[in-house]
């Protein structure tokens, strides 16, 4: 039970061969068997969980599925308020905080039917990397658990991967919900900017925040962003799309005809270092599209140098901000590696911001450019693969070695998922970004790829 997906779960109970009741206590028996070693978790509400699948199975008993989230469990990443739970942030510096609202995006979950399964493990504040300096410990990745399964949204992949739930909420600024996706093989989407309402979830940079919705299977996460998608009134980079269309419909159209983009140099020439892995999956990738009837053709952007510069100027500028009070009056309460990382947004200049929005604009004008000539494009999201958790020098040299942060900057839909299996065992990744609001035709073509993918075993979780 534990490997169904939402809709695998609404088909289930639509024919009566289980109900939300059983479906929960399977995944929390499989919590506490596997998470006090997988830490995605950080705090699991159990008791909600019950009572929302009893009220799930009762409506459903009653009058049939109220829609395709109805009676699903969610993680959520510590960041996203849940009325009268802790939002951690996975730190010391909000362990008595209390949610007095739902986040809009939680409330939307809650209209829809799902079942809150608890707050799970997130980077300090959405930044930095796992530390073990923290009251909580970091998540780690279940297909080997000596390695880290991305971040910042760690929790919500590693459960995902583990089989705890079988949909997720993460957020992206840097590539949050899509380095998670990337190191633990699921499928992760940084929607288009203002798309998903960030209304009581916890910011790290207010104009590069995303909420991202995460999930095994790329129809699951079709039907969670479709659920989660309308503007907010609340939210000031909340977005009225001229015309945004279901994701879930044309999802089985596949990709011929399709013009998509492979930006190659993002992992051949930008950054020294990347796995030949990684590449190999990413050129077979490029020309099993081609086979399924797309025109694949290569093209450039600006380099991949230039673009992480820019996000990594705002992202520190805007969180530097947010968290000036709390550095000055409790800097020993954040763990070192996210003080640090925090501390670089004060020695910015007011120059350093305009240059850095000021090439924002240009680079965004680039890939809008590009899109005029492709539908999609392909390119890396991960460069290396998962390092050892407990080999900080590695995990500091491998972490930034993304192709991520581009999409932040300009705003596009992104969407990271599996690419293959590598000879370690380690999931290797691609990632996919398409047109402001055309979620649609991206997620078509992720599910084309994911149609030829083989299948793989479980995570090994041990």
């Amino acid at each position: 039970m534990h490997r169904l997906s939402a809709a695998q779960l609404q088909a289930g109970y639509a024919h009566g061969r289980f109900t939300p009741v059983e479906v929960v206590e399977a995944l929390l028996g499989r919590i506490a068997a596997l998470d006090p070693k997988v830490h995605a978790f950080i705090r699991l509400d159990a008791a909600g969980a019950r009572a929302s699948a009893a009220l799930a199975a009762q409506e459903i008993a009653a009058g049939g599925l109220r829609g395709p989230l109805h009676g699903v469990p969610v993680g959520l990443k510590d960041i996203i308020d849940v009325a009268g739970q802790p939002t951690t942030c996975h730190s010391r510096i909000r362990l008595d905080h209390r949610a007095a609202r739902d986040a809009t995006v939680v409330a939307r979950l809650r209209g829809a039917g799902a079942i809150l399964m608890g707050k799970v493990a997130t980077h300090e504040f959405a930044l930095g990397g796992p530390c073990f300096d923290l009251p909580f410990p970091p998540a780690r990745n279940p297909w080997n658990l000596a390695h880290h399964p991305g971040g910042s949204s760690s929790g919500s992949g590693a459960g995902l991967a583990a089989g705890f739930f079988p949909l997720a909420l993460g957020s992206d600024t840097g590539g949050s919900t899509r380095n998670p996706a990337s190191a633990c093989g699921v499928v992760g989407l940084k929607p288009s900017y203002g798309l998903l309402p960030r209304t009581g979830v916890f910011p790290l940079s207010w104009t590069l925040d995303h909420v991202g919705p995460m999930a095994r299977t790329v129809a699951d996460v079709a039907a969670l962003t479709a659920a989660l998608a309308g503007h907010d009134a609340a939210d000031p980079g909340s977005a009225r799309p001229a015309a945004w269309a279901d994701p879930l419909a044309g999802l089985e159209n596949g990709v011929a005809g399709l013009r998509i983009g492979y930006v190659r140099h993002f992992h051949e020439r930008d950054m020294a270092g990347t796995d030949p892995e990684v590449a190999s999956a990413l050129d077979a990738a490029a020309a099993a599209f081609s086979a399924m009837g797309a025109v694949v053709r290569d093209m450039a952007l600006p380099s991949l140098a230039d673009f992480a510069a820019v996000n990594r100027t705002i992202l520190t500028a805007e969180a530097f901000a947010i968290h000036q009070g709390w550095l000055a009056e409790r800097p020993g309460d954040y763990a070192t590696l996210t003080r640090d990382a925090l501390l670089v947004g004060g020695f910015l200049t007011a120059a350093d911001l305009l240059q850095a929005m000021r090439l924002r604009r240009q680079m965004t004008a680039a890939v809008e450019t590009a899109l005029t000539k492709f539908d999609l494009l392909l390119c890396a999201s991960s460069l290396t693969l998962p390092a050892r958790i407990d080999d900080p020098a590695e995990v500091a040299r491998s972490y930034p070695m993304h192709a991520r942060a581009p999409f932040n900057v300009t705003g596009h839909p992104a969407l990271a998922m599996m690419s293959g299996l590598s000879a370690s065992g380690l999931p290797t990744s691609l990632q996919l970004v398409g047109r402001m609001f055309d979620e649609r035709t991206l997620l078509r073509a992720a599910r084309s790829w994911e149609r030829s993918l083989p299948a793989f075993d479980d995570p090994l979780v041990g």
